[in-house]
């Protein structure tokens, strides 16, 4: 059934109350493989994305933006 939804530019992160009521049903450990595997796919597509992008950079500079981007600059 389609809703409609507003966005709240306030507010970047919008949950649909279904999906809530799944992620309440899940355990803790089973939200935290979840995060992890979000943060892990993140970190794969980016890393894919800096080798395309900059051919030039040897793993170890990769591996360097990759943490600083993730660690929102404080690596």
């Amino acid at each position: 059934m389609a809703k409609n939804f507003k966005l709240d530019h306030e507010q970047i992160e919008v949950v649909d109350d279904e999906m809530a009521e799944v992620l309440r049903r899940k355990t803790p450990a089973e939200r935290l493989a979840m995060a992890f595997s979000l943060w892990t796919s993140t970190r794969d597509m980016l890393m894919s994305h800096l080798k395309k992008a900059h051919p030039e950079w040897d793993e170890e500079m990769i591996n360097k933006e990759v943490a600083r981007r993730l660690s929102h600059g404080l690596v």
